[in-house]
């Protein structure tokens, strides 16, 4: 696909250079993983890389391009994408740089999961993010913040292929589990009507709470609380949590995956 990419998009061989463009059209199926990832190193450096005053040039063109091109054809849906983004991003890198991403849309209900160093961009809609503990936030297009080129491009996996997109799976009628493929955390959605309940059942890990949605009761043992909308509560261990709703609501539960204690046994 980035070898349709860097024929398609002269812009983007302006930017990285011919022989960092070379590098990977010359890859082939019978080439090792360590070379393949060193030419998307290469070629995902030199575009990143790139001044300011070239990048600016460089989306100026693709952009006035593109508005010819769409009289006469139907543009790509990337193509498209790219076209929204310069409107809210003009001249950043992360406008050019969203030929190298995936291009993913979620229904309600769907998740993903991205390992460690995966770089994303959150372009639109709603959603709730669960991140392991870390230090390491590495920003480097589609911000007005602060960016650490060298860093980011020295420290991502530069693996291929799409996303696996999560549908859960659900534990009662209300609540949907998330679990993702690593130890760290789980994530449980509950959504009830007006006037249902249900019951998050003990488990071995303590939990933390988010009202995304509404109003209702949070129960434990027989102490009861008020919850609205935004509001974020901490469960310990072992401890059985009762919901009922004076309207419809909607919560995110996170937690240690359960595989963890699996393991742990």
């Amino acid at each position: 696909e980035l070898k349709g990419v860097l024929v398609d998009i002269p812009e983007i061989v302006e930017l990285v250079g011919n022989a960092s463009a070379k590098q990977v059209l010359d890859i082939d199926k019978q080439d090792g993983a360590e070379k393949v990832k060193y030419a998307l190193r290469s070629v995902f450096t030199q575009l990143m890389s790139a001044s300011k005053e070239m990048a600016t040039k460089s989306i100026a063109k693709l952009k006035s391009r593109l508005h010819v091109e769409s009289q006469l054809r139907c543009l790509t849906e990337k193509e498209q994408l790219v076209l929204h983004l310069e409107k809210q991003y003009p001249g950043d890198i992360g406008v050019i740089s969203a030929f190298f991403f995936n291009y993913v849309k979620l229904n309600p209900g769907e998740a993903l999961y991205l390992g460690a160093n995966e770089p994303h961009a959150y372009l639109s809609g709603e959603c709730i993010e669960c991140m392991a503990t870390s230090d390491n936030v590495v920003r480097a297009g589609l911000t007005p913040k602060h960016r650490d080129i060298q860093t980011l491009c020295s420290m991502l996996t530069y693996k291929q292929g799409y996303p696996d997109i999560l549908k859960g799976f659900p534990l009662s009628p209300y609540i949907t589990r998330y679990l993702p493929p690593f130890e760290e955390f789980e994530v449980d959605c509950c959504i009830l009507p007006k006037g249902a309940s249900t019951v998050f059942p003990a488990i071995p890990g303590p939990s933390i709470f988010l009202v995304f949605l509404g109003k209702g009761t949070f129960g434990i043992g027989s102490r009861e609380d008020i919850v609205t909308e935004g509001d974020v509560l901490f469960a310990p261990s072992n401890t059985e949590i009762t919901i009922t709703t004076s309207s419809e609501l909607q919560l995110y539960r996170a937690g240690v995956n359960s595989r963890f204690f699996h393991t742990a046994l």
